[in-house]
């Protein structure tokens, strides 16, 4: 059977609250106060179960113009609405606020339902339904079935049931797959059981113990219990009215407005991107910075309005704009939203979510339109790809473009697979994307750095990886960071070897005056070649600055003209060549060496003999064994 949400909507005193009765049983008017003062302040909530068995839950809204705000809390997530209009009035100023907002929020269905037809003659019934015809004209509502009831003799009621069956039937199911997402509409405690909040879930399914976030103060619950039309469940699902309660947090801890969401899947934000329509029928036009009250599910926010293409925004128009919140909100892509003025308080239009963690934007910026643009209207493809190329240097995984995208997870895989065919993304890793716009800046930035590197430092055999990362690329982590210049040596863009990149055309190649120091080093290196001078006795022989010799000195080390055998200590590489040769000879010999005799053999001291012998140890040409060496 399928889940769907009926909400009431119309005038103060034009018997919503009486018909819910009518049809269910069930008196929503809960608190004290309404049931002083005849009229409905909170939201009501009732279980409806339709001659078929069908089950669903209606939302019974106030209608008093003091009450909107809890009215939009409950109007979000409905399916079906009955717009109630008393035969004895006809249309009034909350019906056409209400109808504004059922409009604004994209509730497609709804049924018409004239109230209190008992209180006037057939005449005069006519005359209202003519009224109510010529008002829906322009309205959604405008070809929504019409039927006139009384809830006191029951007449109409049993058609009026018959109407939301057969409606029931066309229905759109809210997705029951994918992240969970539930607006707190009520908050209270009930002894022995701790803290319960209801709401309508908008997608996804909440099963008794997940665990899941409350936002937007991002804190983790568990889910104790489940209960979905006053019934024990084990699974609730998108389209249903559901009682939670909760572990590990206090009532106090809980308001309406927040939002109880799967893990990870929402980021609280300041700024929404939106596009911006002001209802027609409104008397004052929105200008920029404007302070209004956003609303969101059950949550209601203050805040100011950037018009990103104009000064003023007229009654009937829309545009892009960024809402600056005083509070942190939770939204998502494609989510509506109604706008209320500041003072005085009236609803003036409402929109669509098109960035829920947007960046500061800049006024009259054809680019920044251009991408709202992008966002709202283009294919998904296309918004994948604008995505990952509006954030070349970031790599997205699919969870965090369905987030940005407001598609399933499955949508997004199918087209991030076209996106890979056609070479316009990469899979960088398995299930994390970059653009291909993204890798080529990436590859021209590193390119650029690496020549400019080595003009710089000719003798130099490349940049060290981790200091290109961490000083061009330090939004990328390291080990993604790998993985992106494993993609770029395949693409024969570099060449990464011992940790540093190098063009792949690059060989350190000193000038004429650093080959004639060079020459100089290497001369009286060789002069002595088992008993060398210190590398600071050799920087005051040739008379160079310290970072220009320690320049060649590194260039001599990576061509193995010069070993480092310890800090203090350098030998040539051919002294290292012929003493590996000499110590080869004994050992053809003897089995074992002493230092004394390797001092001996090659003509030197134990000053020079130790750090030589040690550094044959290290590159496991000999091993210690006690006092002696022995050959591997």
């Amino acid at each position: 059977m399928k889940r769907f949400i009926i909400g009431t909507a119309g005038h103060i005193d034009h018997g919503k609250t009486t018909l819910v009765r009518a049809m269910t049983g069930i008196e929503t008017d809960r608190l004290k106060e309404e049931k002083k003062r005849g009229i409905s302040i909170e939201l009501g909530f009732a279980p409806f179960t339709l001659p078929s068995g069908q089950k669903a839950a209606i939302v019974d809204m106030p209608g008093h113009e003091r009450f909107i705000r809890h009215m939009l809390a409950g109007a979000f997530g409905i399916d079906i609405v009955l717009l109630t209009v008393a035969a004895d009035e006809g249309v009034m100023p909350q019906t056409r606020e209400h109808m504004d907002i059922i409009e604004l929020l994209g509730v497609k269905k709804g049924i018409v339902v004239i109230t209190k037809k008992d209180m006037v003659d057939e005449e005069w019934l006519m005359l209202v339904e003519d009224d109510i015809q010529q008002y829906l004209e322009g309205t959604i509502l405008k070809d929504a079935p019409v039927v006139a009831v009384s809830a006191v003799t029951r007449e109409g009621i049993d058609k009026l049931i018959k109407i939301i069956e057969k409606m029931a039937e066309e229905v759109e199911e809210r997705p029951a797959f994918g992240y969970a997402r539930l607006p707190i509409d009520r908050v209270f405690t009930i002894a022995g059981f701790g803290t319960v909040v209801t709401g309508t879930l908008w997608s996804g399914q909440i099963q008794v113990g997940d665990n899941l976030e409350l936002m937007p103060v991002q804190r983790p619950v568990k889910v104790r219990s489940l209960q979905v039309h006053n019934e024990k469940v084990d699974t609730a699902y998108a389209g249903q009215r559901v009682a939670i309660n909760l572990q590990g947090i206090e009532v106090a801890d809980v308001h309406r407005g927040f939002l109880l969401a799967t893990p990870g899947y929402l980021t609280p934000s300041y700024r929404v991107d939106t596009k911006l329509h002001l209802l027609q029928s409104t008397n004052r036009s929105l200008k920029n910075w404007n302070r209004i009250r956003f609303h969101l599910g059950t949550d209601e926010a203050l805040g100011r309005v950037v018009l990103l293409d104009r000064d003023e925004l007229l009654p009937g128009e829309e545009t892009f704009a960024q809402i600056v919140m005083e509070k942190l909100i939770v939204g998502y892509k494609g989510d509506p939203f109604v706008i209320r003025y500041y003072s005085p308080v009236t609803t003036i239009g409402g929109g669509t979510i098109i960035d829920a963690n947007a960046p500061k934007q800049k006024r009259y910026k054809e680019e920044v339109l251009d991408q709202l643009a992008m966002k709202e209207e283009g294919s998904l493809y296309d918004v994948i790809l604008n995505e990952l190329q509006a954030h070349p240097e970031e790599v997205y995984t699919i969870p965090m473009l369905a987030k940005k995208s407001g598609a399933s997870e499955e949508q997004v895989r199918d087209e991030l697979h076209q996106l890979v065919e056609d070479e316009k993304v990469y899979e960088i890793k398995q299930h994390e994307y970059m653009s291909t716009y993204g890798l080529g800046i990436i590859e021209e930035k590193i390119r650029t750095t690496l020549l400019k590197h080595h003009q710089l430092y000719p003798l130099r055999p490349g940049y060290p990886k981790e200091d290109m990362r961490s000083r061009y690329f330090s939004s990328i982590t390291g080990k993604m960071f790998n993985l992106i210049i494993k993609q770029l040596e395949g693409n024969g863009s570099l060449v990464s070897k011992n940790n540093v990149l190098i063009l792949p055309d690059h060989k350190p190649n000193p000038g004429p005056e650093e080959q004639k120091q060079i020459n100089s080093i290497m001369t009286i290196m060789n002069k002595n070649p088992f008993a060398p001078p210190g590398i600071e006795e050799v920087r005051n022989q040739v008379k160079l600055e310290e970072s220009a010799f320690m320049e060649i000195i590194s260039y001599l080390i990576n061509c193995n003209e010069i070993v480092k055998v310890n800090q203090e200590t350098y030998f040539t590489g051919a002294a290292i060549k012929q003493g590996k040769e000499i110590l080869e000879q004994y050992f053809s010999k003897e089995k074992e060496l002493s230092l004394a005799t390797a001092r001996d053999l090659l003509n030197t001291s134990r000053k020079y003999a130790l750090p030589l012998v040690e550094y044959y140890d290290r590159i496991r040409f000999t091993r210690r064994v006690g006092d002696m060496r022995v050959k591997m």
